[in-house]
This record gives structure tokens, sequence and C-alpha cells, in this order.
């Protein structure tokens, strides 16, 4: 009985938190063509039920019944899965995010999906393999516009990952945990309690690392429209397509979340009089926040040239990841002895 409703909250979590982040990836492309189109004095999508509400349905139900077209050159295995490759690390992401303080439901202790000592860890393990897909995609796809934009892919995310590793390593320094419920529980007593304050250089580079990782712009070199048609995913249509997608703005929301987590309190309050609203309520405000501010970037600034993007990866970024490192250590010996 115990083991049953054990697995029925972990169901029960698994459908809830999934369903909240498909739901938010299917209308983060619609605030975020909102957002644009108001930075630019327009309106955006308006047709499909009241302002455009219904817009990210009817672009989904339009892609699942595309016609689904392979390249006759193309290595169809690794093709078909490259897509499956990028969604699956970015969805998988969300089972260690604590999303409340710990509650009982079902007979057991909810709040978190899995509270893995080693969360953080897990979650930068599977945020990798994502880059096997994209590179996989590109080269599966036998295109010269696909493959440049894999090798692109791969190159970028691989510098601005070490970038955005060692950025957190302070936030771990001063929480001595990789669990994210811990590192969320350390910054409890509001505002003034937060790592971005004790961090502010580490929240910089880790939200520079993470636009980079996600190729938003002004990163996007892998699917530069003006050099590359579409990128690695310039053969891709229907279904297999929106995996891509999916995928992309399914890591925009995990990377948030994470900054939301290590940074801003997690689902803790900025006050604490604010208690009484939903730790979950809260988190969903700081990450939406961080999106916001995503769309903003891609509002405001112009696309940077790839050696310019590599040259700031690794000799701007990097060095300034370990300096903070390094005074950040010496900060906790200090204070510990």
């Amino acid at each position: 009985m115990e083991l049953a409703m054990t697995v029925g909250l972990a169901v029960f979590q698994i459908a809830i938190v999934m369903g909240v982040v498909l739901l938010s990836v299917a209308y983060m492309t619609y605030a975020e063509r909102k957002v644009l189109s108001f930075m630019q004095d327009r309106l955006g999508p308006m047709e499909v039920g009241p302002y455009g509400l219904l817009q990210p349905i009817a672009d989904g139900l339009k892609l699942f019944f595309k016609e689904d077209i392979i390249p006759s050159s193309a290595n169809k295995l690794i093709f078909a899965i490259a897509p499956i490759i990028c969604l699956v690390p970015a969805l998988i992401g969300f089972a260690v995010m604590p999303y409340n303080e710990t509650y009982a439901a079902f007979g057991g202790e909810a709040g978190v999906i899995s509270d893995l000592n080693v969360g953080l860890l897990y979650i930068l393990a599977f945020a990798s393999v994502g880059t096997y897909g994209v590179i996989l995609a590109g080269w599966s796809s036998n295109s010269k516009y696909a493959m440049l934009g894999g090798l692109r892919c791969g190159a970028q995310i691989i510098s601005y990952e070490l970038a955005l590793g060692l950025s957190i390593v302070g936030v771990l320094l001063l929480s001595g945990s990789l669990s994210l419920r811990e590192i969320t529980m350390a910054q409890d007593g509001g505002f003034w309690h937060w790592n971005i304050l004790l961090q502010p250089v580490a929240f910089v580079t880790y939200v520079i690392s993470a636009v980079a990782e996600t190729n938003r712009l002004p990163f996007d070199m892998p699917e530069a429209e003006s050099e590359l048609v579409a990128g690695f995913f310039t053969e891709y249509t229907g279904m297999r397509f929106a995996f891509f997608f999916l995928a992309e703005y399914a890591n925009m929301i995990l990377v948030c979340c994470l900054a939301s987590v290590l940074f801003l309190g997690g689902y803790e309050a900025p006050m604490e009089f604010l208690n009484f609203i939903p730790g979950f309520i809260w988190l969903a405000i700081k990450t939406w926040a961080l999106l916001f501010f995503f769309i903003w970037i891609r509002g405001t600034f112009p696309r940077v040239r790839f050696d310019q993007l590599m040259k700031f990866g690794w000799k701007v970024l990097i060095p300034i990841t370990l300096a903070n490192i390094l005074f950040t250590a010496l900060g906790v010996y200090i204070y510990n002895n």
C-alpha cells in the first residue's frame, strides 16, 4: 500500500509539473510574439481567439498535420532520433526542481518530484546530452547549412556550458550543498538572504551564459537565418521541427527556473509578510520575469559575429567566473574562521 501511494504521488507530481511546463512552452511562443510586437509598435497575433490567445494551439495543430519529409540523402535513423535527444533532456531536468515547500499529499510529502542530493549535477549532466541531438541533427541532414549550424551550436554550447557551470560554483560554496531544495532553504528569510546579493557577478555571468546556451539572440549563431537559413534544423518539417522548438523553449524555462532557485530564493517569498502566497506562485513569477528579460534582450541587441561570441566566452566570461570563485572561497574561509 505504501509503495502504491508513493508511486501515485510521483505520478501526480509528474503530471502536474509536465502539464505546467508544456503549457508554459506553448504560451511562451505567444508571449514572445506579443512582447516583441509591442516593442516594435505592432499588434502581434490577433486573429485566432480573443487577442490571439489560441494562436499556440493553432500552430501546434498545423505542425502536427504537416507532412513529415525526410531528405533522400539523410541518415534516416539518426535524423529521426535527433529531435528526441534534444527534447527529452530539456524536460527531465524539471524532475529535481523544487516548486514549493514540503506539503502532505497522497499520504506522503510533495514539493519536488525527486529531491536528489546531487540535483544540480543531475541538471548539468542531462543538459549536456542535448548538444548531441543538435550535432546529430546537423550531420544526419546531409546539408551544408545544417552541418554548419550543428558545428556552431556544438562549439557554442560546450564553450558557454563551462562558464555557466563555473558561475554556479560560488553558490555551491555559500550553500554547501548540491541539492536544489537545500540551496533554496539556505535563502530563507526574505530578499536580503538571496544569493543574488552575495553573488551578483555570478548571476550576470550565469544569465549571459544561459542566453548563449539556449541559442537566443544575440547569440543565435546556430540558427542565423541570414547565413544558414535555419541552421541545424533546416531540413526538418512537421512534428520533428516542432520538437526542436519545444526543446528550445523548454530549455529557456529550465535555465530561468534554475536561476530563480540558485540566485532569487526559488519558492521563497521576498518578504516575510508575503509568506501567505504559495511558493509555486513565487517561483513562477521569478521565472517569467527572467523569461521576459530573455525576450527583451532579443528585441534590443543585434546578432554578434561567431568569432566575437567565442572570444567573449573564453577570454572574458571564464576568467571572470574563475576570479569570482577565488574571492568567494576566500570570503567563505575568512567567515568560517
